[in-house]
């Protein structure tokens, strides 16, 4: 796909990973096959010992997979991509891959709910670290949580629901410093609106459920490779640049180079975890990808006009929004978010957490549920559904209040949008 490599992102969105040749189908097929054939034993024994490009097993990779990866990567900016079963999958491989028992990580607060329960509960139970810090900690601060055990830093481009904007070139600057990498969550603003490695990041990782398959029918993840990290500065990452002794004492850095991280994630930790999307589910993640940067500017759209019209409304306490000129968030999303902010608004409804209750249950084109980042308009009480698991002092870290409203702005009329919320409304 090298012909495309200059084209704008826009139109890598449906060109980008497939390329088919002569007589070949113009959508890409469904590869809908656990196994494949070879000619020859040699080539399969090449096949395992990394010697050899191809395709030794479904759950490693496939080519449908394949091709959805590319096309990633390339709107990305990255060297490579790996698909996985979930969002959460793809947290987890892009933390565990460079993380081991006895050593720590340092996280954004004012990240998703389940991934703090993740990185504090379950990998807390694998012998990992997890230090929290918040935005307005100062370098200083922050760098006190640093040691020789910290493996990687974290945050999200767009937190989840509190829509604080990560000032990734502060924090990639404060990273590397210390001699790690900075992995980003860039799910909400997908790389239409962002793209992290431009500004320092790492390692991207995303929710391919949200926005990018954008239609709400198939879970999965990804995590894709800048190729810009030193593994081998520092002598932190022993396992990208000692032998592999599960892969014939293979060492990743010496035998691919740029794609170390990435080529260890699949062929050891996809390998172990079998954490792999179907086929069937990359083929609908690519109908997605092909319309998502017109989604993404009409999420944007909508979602400001809706912040907009809340923010001057009696029955609405505060509008989290970070385009809004009055928002504490506003120079950072002109900064990182010049296309637009996506299509999730946060709230409070005067009143309280009955007052917000009372206005959910009276919409009736936005529906209740337990997603966000798709077509249709939902709304969601984060208190007391995703982040139920959280502690009070969690909830508040993460900025969630007992009234709180988290609102994914679909693509629809934008004045229907409105008039469902206006209706809502004027029943509290």
């Amino acid at each position: 796909m090298s012909e495309f490599k200059d084209y704008k992102i826009d139109t890598k969105c449906i060109q980008a990973g497939w390329d088919p040749k002569n007589s070949e189908p113009r959508v890409l097929p469904i590869y809908q096959s656990t196994t494949f054939k070879y000619d020859s034993s040699e080539f399969l024994g090449q096949l395992f010992d990394l010697e050899s490009d191809g395709h030794m097993y479904t759950r490693i990779s496939n080519p449908t997979v394949e091709y959805v990866e590319r096309k990633i990567a390339a709107l990305e900016g990255g060297i490579g991509a790996l698909c996985t079963s979930s969002g959460q999958a793809a947290t987890l491989i892009s933390v565990f891959n460079i993380t081991s028992a006895g050593q720590n990580i340092i996280a954004s607060a004012s990240i998703y709910g389940g991934t703090i329960n993740l990185l504090a509960v379950t990998m807390k139970r694998m012998g990992i670290e997890v230090r929290f810090f918040t935005p307005d900690m100062t370098d200083d601060e922050i760098s006190a949580l640093f040691d020789e055990n910290t493996r990687l830093m974290f945050g999200e481009t767009l937190a989840n629901p509190a829509m604080t904007v990560f000032d990734i070139e502060r924090f990639a600057k404060l990273a590397h410093k210390h001699g790690v990498p900075l992995i980003v969550d860039n799910t909400f603003a997908t790389p239409i609106l962002c793209r992290p490695f431009e500004f320092g990041a790492d390692i991207v990782i995303h929710s391919t459920t949200k926005y990018m398959d954008g239609h709400a029918t198939v879970v999965g993840g990804v995590i894709v490779d800048s190729g810009n990290f030193d593994w081998s500065a520092g002598g932190k990452y022993p396992e990208l640049t000692e032998p592999d002794e599960s892969y014939h004492g293979v060492v990743y850095t010496e035998k691919f180079g740029r794609a170390a991280y990435i080529v260890k994630a699949r062929t050891q930790l996809m390998r172990d975890l079998g954490s792999s999307p179907q086929p069937i589910a990359a083929f609908l993640l690519n109908l997605g990808l092909e319309t998502l940067a017109v989604r993404m500017e009409r999420h944007s759209k909508n979602g400001l006009a809706v912040a907009q019209h809340l923010a001057a409304h009696p029955k609405i306490s505060w509008v989290n929004y970070p385009l809004l000129p009055d928002s504490p968030q506003y120079a950072l999303a002109k900064k990182y978010l010049p296309r637009g902010a996506c299509g999730v608004v946060s709230f409070g409804v005067a009143g309280g957490r009955e007052a917000a209750v009372r206005f959910m249950d009276s919409l009736q084109l936005a529906k209740i549920v337990v997603h966000v980042a798709d077509a249709r308009t939902s709304v969601l009480h984060p208190a007391s559904t995703t982040h139920r698991q959280l502690t009070d002092t969690q909830l508040t870290e993460c900025g969630i209040t007992p009234d709180l409203v988290r609102m994914s702005v679909g693509i629809e009329d934008i004045d229907d949008i409105i008039a469902d919320i206006d209706r809502a409304l004027a029943k509290i």
